[in-house]
């Protein structure tokens, strides 16, 4: 169980040890092809210091890694502003207001292929209104002035261009009804909330399941959870635990089998998506 930044580096690290194991070189023999002492090859691979981009590239061209995604995703661990969809490393600009751990966590979510969610509180941030979003940030941190809690709403937002990048994050998420029941922001919020759930949930790349009350105690009652997933490698797989000041990493895994057949169970339990569509049809409806 880790933070954000030493989760990535120990996978990059774990990442490019496996890549040079598949090259056939030792370390000393790695580091000598890029001219470094076998030691710094040795930290980074342990995760035990960072490393730059550009260092990051001499050793995949070392172990020959011609993979583009592949080398794109180790670029973007270690802190390069190539890739994210296309995008550069838009949420740089809010240094000064995202805690580090939120800038990993979008960092992981700009480079996944995968992400899937229960959320027991409140409707993701990927498919929140502007108005919802508002509301969430306001109640969820303390002391917030206007110019501060804007650009967290702006972030907030901005993080959902995934959804429509060209090669788009593919979301499935369950909500446990007491999402769509507690009334955030008003009636009004909530109307055009729910519109918007129905309108993400149609897009071929979200899959949006509702559990509903009457299923009960659940295997995810304790609380939510996100599992990014990468298709380049499984072993960058993560799973992120909110918390009020941190979020934890699991990058085990074990943790990850734990976490994944979770999410399924509670997939089996929830409505299916045609009848989830109904179901917030029907909530929008009557509110």
């Amino acid at each position: 169980m880790q933070h954000g930044p030493a989760v990535r580096r120990r996978k990059l690290g774990a990442e490019l040890r496996a890549l040079r194991a598949s090259a056939g070189l030792t370390s000393g023999e790695a580091a000598r092809l890029v001219g470094w002492h076998q030691s710094k090859v040795s930290r980074i691979e342990t995760g035990a210091s960072g490393v730059k981009p550009a260092d990051v590239r001499l050793l995949l061209d070392a172990f020959g890694v011609t993979d583009a995604d592949l080398r794109e995703l180790l670029l973007v661990l270690a802190g390069s502003d190539e890739g994210g969809r296309g995008r550069h490393h838009w949420w740089h600009a809010y240094r000064g207001v995202l805690p580090a751990t939120y800038r990993d966590f979008i960092s992981l979510e700009s480079q996944a292929n995968e992400m899937r969610t229960l959320e027991t509180s409140v409707v993701p941030g990927l498919l929140q209104t502007p108005e919802y979003a508002r509301a969430v940030t306001r109640a969820a941190v303390d002391g917030l002035d206007d110019e501060r809690l804007d650009a967290l709403v702006e972030v907030r937002l901005a993080r959902q261009d995934v959804l429509r990048a060209e090669r788009p994050l593919e979301l499935s998420a369950v909500l446990d009804e007491a999402v769509l029941r507690r009334e955030v922001g008003g009636p009004e919020v909530m109307t055009r909330q729910l519109h918007r759930l129905l309108e993400a949930a149609r897009l071929p790349q979200v899959c949006l399941q509702v559990l509903p009350f009457t299923a009960g105690a659940h295997v995810g009652i304790t609380g939510p959870f996100v599992i990014f997933s990468f298709s380049s490698t499984s072993d960058l797989d993560v799973v992120v635990l909110d918390h009020l000041t941190s979020s934890l990493y699991l990058e085990r895994k074990e943790d990850l089998e734990a976490y994944t057949e979770a999410f399924n169970i509670l997939q089996g339990h929830a409505l299916s998506p045609e009848d989830s569509l109904d179901y917030i049809a029907g909530l929008g409806d009557g509110a």
